[in-house]
């Protein structure tokens, strides 16, 4: 049997001032999603949550700023090298302070707090793509997590949300990511369908997702190699507001089959998603 991990903290105080960015991290999590769902989009805090050994990592690779580790303090695996290069402190913790920083009791190996970097302009995170993602009022963090996944996987360029939508970085998001948000463009455009000016200014054909009738089948369409294509879709259950939609140059759906009538919003991303970067 391995020694346990050396682990230069060692806390058993829920409450001690050294883990101050864990303690409570559920209700910040709350407030970040709240805020990113209010008038304005920018999170509270200059700081996110990553939990677990693999997304952590990826964003330490992706030039994020680590400031702190919490562990399980009787853990024995090693930290991945990439969290250990940082020099960030890590601290360990019994499963009581565990229980009060996830909720849940489980933290998939470690939790990392990092320091945000600034957002990025629509027209930044757009130039020189051809096949972006839009979305409009994603407020599931499992769901963005699985959108954003399958958007890389597939070849979309660049995410643009509006500001209803869950903040990409929230933990669960980024979990269900398996970090690759860290690593994928995406900026906020403001309220839809105002929003969507820069996309349209910058010469995109707005293709909006839906299963209402009268629309293209998804695998019906084409367009041309260097056209710019943006992929708009709407929340779970009620999809694109009356007022986005009308903004769209096109509309496309998914033809499903028996009393089917419409997708989660993740897997239908992952079929349009598929559809736009091969049409």
């Amino acid at each position: 049997m391995s020694d346990p991990l050396r682990i230069p903290v060692v806390v058993d105080d829920p409450d001690d001032p050294r883990i101050r960015d864990f303690i409570g991290l559920r209700d910040r999590d709350l407030r970040l999603r709240d805020r990113a769902t209010s008038a304005d989009p920018e999170p509270q805090s200059s700081m996110f949550v990553a939990e677990g050994d693999s997304v952590v990592a990826r964003a330490v690779r992706a030039g994020y700023a680590l400031r702190e580790v919490l562990v399980d303090a009787t853990r024995t695996a090693p930290l991945p090298p990439e969290v250990v290069a940082t020099g960030a402190v890590v601290y360990g913790a019994g499963p009581d302070v565990l229980y009060r920083i996830t909720g849940l009791g489980v933290h998939r190996g470690c939790i990392g707090v990092f320091e945000r970097r600034p957002l990025l302009s629509v027209a930044e995170v757009i130039a020189g793509t051809r096949r972006i993602l839009v979305l409009e009022r994603v407020v599931n963090p499992i769901n963005l997590g699985v959108i954003t996944r399958s958007a890389v996987g597939l070849g979309m360029e660049a995410l643009v949300i509006d500001d209803a939508s869950v903040d990409p970085l929230y933990r669960r998001a980024s979990r269900v990511a398996m970090g690759e948000v860290f690593e994928f463009p995406y900026a906020r455009a403001g309220r839809f369908p105002e929003g969507l000016a820069p996309v349209v200014d910058a010469g995109f054909t707005l293709v909006a997702l839906t299963p209402a009738e009268g629309a293209e089948p998804i695998d019906h369409v084409s367009f041309g190699p260097d056209e710019r294509v943006a992929l708009v879709l709407g929340s779970e259950g009620p999809g694109l507001t009356e007022e986005t939609m009308a903004a769209c140059h096109r509309r496309v759906s998914i033809p499903l089959a028996g009393t089917v009538d419409s997708l989660n919003v993740g897997a239908a991303a992952a079929i349009a998603c598929y559809a736009m970067t091969r049409a």
